[in-house]
């Protein structure tokens, strides 16, 4: 069988239908590969909306729990780890379904990546300095400067993503943008990709805004308190600038939790509408309306044409 990608913003819906097109093929038939960059992390289950012993029960789930938070894993290291297994899961003769939204794992595993310039600590320590004197909000109106395409689909308080287009664009002299313009490899017909898109924005928001707030009633800020108290975890490691863990980092740190809901919500729309941009520019994908009552059945029939099934 044939390796399918299911694709989707934060709270579309993925994980449930990967779960009843699993159950409908019959168990054993699907594997499901996580692709999400924060689920590799292990004690970060609450915020990360990782399956349940239930859900992983039900269906065989790979690349989950597989990294201590201290630990950097990369879009490169995905594709690889994601190829090895989508091999294995055919060898035993089931489909390996891709599922998550961490867009650009699957644009690596897709079309390759851009060899961009090797991650510099002299540099991002001093962008982490410029950070800390002028805001990330001033190094973005910077970025907007000598590469405007990539600072118009980030946030001003992105600090990741804006420290790595800045780090490109100082190292190497050419713009992020530049270097994702440049050749591609013609992959990604063999990995077909159904998307979950709502019609309604703020269908999602209402989504994103219950899913944040059952994420502090199960336990968020006791989970981050924990990661927080191990003492060898800070928020410029990968796994610590996750959506939510950052935004609950700096709540404990201040000592105000209050505002948690809010800021925690605005920063996952801001996400998924970084997310929606990304599947926007997949012209190949094939897209499935998640924001109705039919969204579940017409996804299980969108799975099965894109697996020849």
């Amino acid at each position: 069988m044939p390796a399918v990608c299911l694709a989707g913003p934060t709270a579309s819906g993925k994980s449930a239908l990967a779960l009843a097109f699993a159950e409908r093929l019959g168990r054993g038939r699907v594997e499901i590969v996580s692709v999400d960059s924060a689920q590799v992390y292990r004690g970060m289950d609450i915020g990360t909306a990782k399956p349940g012993a239930a859900e992983r029960a039900a269906c065989t789930h790979h690349l989950i729990d597989i990294l201590d938070p201290s630990q950097a894993y990369s879009a490169a290291r995905f594709a690889s780890d994601a190829a090895r297994l989508v091999r294995e899961i055919e060898a035993r003769g089931a489909l390996a379904l891709l599922v998550g939204g961490t867009m650009l794992y699957f644009k690596a595993l897709r079309e390759g990546l851009d060899r961009l310039p090797e991650p510099d600590p002299m540099l991002r320590a001093a962008l982490d300095a410029e950070a800390a004197e002028r805001g990330w909000p001033a190094l973005h109106a910077e970025l907007a400067r000598v590469d405007p395409t990539t600072a118009a689909r980030l946030a001003p308080h992105d600090a990741q993503r804006i420290q790595r287009a800045l780090e490109v664009w100082r190292a190497s002299g050419r713009a992020l943008s530049a270097w994702h313009a440049g050749p591609r490899r013609e992959d990604a017909g063999r990995w077909p990709l159904v998307a979950l898109e709502p019609a309604s924005r703020a269908w999602l928001h209402e989504r994103i805004a219950r899913r944040f707030e059952a994420m502090l009633d199960a336990g968020l800020l006791d989970e981050v308190r924990t990661l927080r108290a191990r003492g060898d975890l800070h928020t410029a490691l990968p796994s610590m600038r996750s959506v939510g863990y950052r935004q609950a980092w700096q709540a404990l740190e201040s000592g105000d939790t209050g505002m948690l809901r809010e800021r925690g919500s605005a920063a996952t729309r801001q996400l998924a509408k970084r997310q929606l941009t990304w599947l926007r520019s997949m012209t190949t994908r094939q897209v499935v309306a998640c924001d109705d009552a039919g969204a579940v059945a017409r996804g299980i029939e969108a799975l099965g044409r894109a697996a020849g099934i």
